[in-house]
């Protein structure tokens, strides 16, 4: 297997529908909460059905051992996970953790950078991630 960019923790979370912006404010407050106190972070993102019955959160990390370290602070501490689970009365949660090997994103001037495992695999000079919008 391929070295990975990043880890990912991905949780979803069934809810009702009442209760779907309280759970969004929550898992703001803990993402930046993690994002302040755990080295290794890199983004997350909080997203909302529009049915109002699912809120999933996505959290990246650079290493598995970061990410997961994180996640064990939040098991247990003051403001902990589980007790946020009861508290917003979520029906389900699905946790998924992925190696991200793959990435592109957009840069605000419109190029796509897309960071390959292995330049040589597509002919792209070493180092060489920018790609000029077409």
């Amino acid at each position: 297997m391929q070295s990975p960019l990043s880890f990912t923790h991905l949780i979803e979370f069934d809810i009702e529908p009442q209760k779907q912006q309280a759970l969004v404010t929550a898992l703001t407050e803990q993402t930046e909460r993690l994002a302040r106190e755990f080295p290794g972070f890199l983004s997350a993102s909080i997203q909302a059905s529009e049915d109002g019955r699912r809120v999933l959160n996505c959290l990246q990390w650079q290493t598995r051992e970061a990410g997961e370290a994180a996640f064990r602070s939040v098991e247990n501490g003051e403001e902990n996970f589980w007790r946020l689970i009861q508290k917003h009365r979520a029906k389900a949660v699905t946790f998924g953790s992925f190696q991200v090997l793959r990435n592109i994103e957009r840069s605000l001037d419109g190029a796509l950078h897309c960071p390959w495992v292995n330049p040589a695999q597509r002919a792209i000079p070493e180092g060489d991630t920018h790609y000029q919008k077409r």
